[in-house]
């Protein structure tokens, strides 16, 4: 079986981010920013689960495009953080290159769907 590469990637994205959430809450004491991202850096492999099952294609745009919203969150989160100094670099740039990949992929499964649903 193929591997679904949207799936394993937004799943590894989401446990980095709870692995980021437990280390801003136990070492930096962050509570509130941390949780923002938390919600939206899981959700995102979630409504990529979603859509496996979507009942048409409009639904499954529709699921990824949420998707696409929720990773553009995170990103903002994240470079909060960083520019609050809760991240150093070089996590913020590894995190970020990470959800680049996830962005990208959205957009060109979005990009696809919708060029073959017409």
């Amino acid at each position: 079986m193929k591997e679904n590469v949207i799936k394993s990637k937004s799943f590894a994205f989401a446990l980095r981010i709870v692995k980021l959430f437990q280390y801003l809450q136990t070492e930096k004491k962050e509570f509130v920013l941390s949780k923002q991202l938390l919600r939206s850096g899981t959700s995102i492999g979630a409504l990529v689960r979603e859509a496996e099952h979507a009942e048409s294609n409009a639904d499954f745009i529709h699921k990824l495009s949420i998707a696409l919203k929720e990773a553009n969150e995170s990103d903002y989160w994240i470079d909060l953080l960083h520019q609050s100094v809760y991240l150093d670099e070089v996590s913020c740039k590894s995190i970020q290159a990470d959800l680049l990949e996830l962005l990208k992929l959205l957009v060109s499964i979005i990009k696809s769907s919708k060029q073959n649903g017409k």
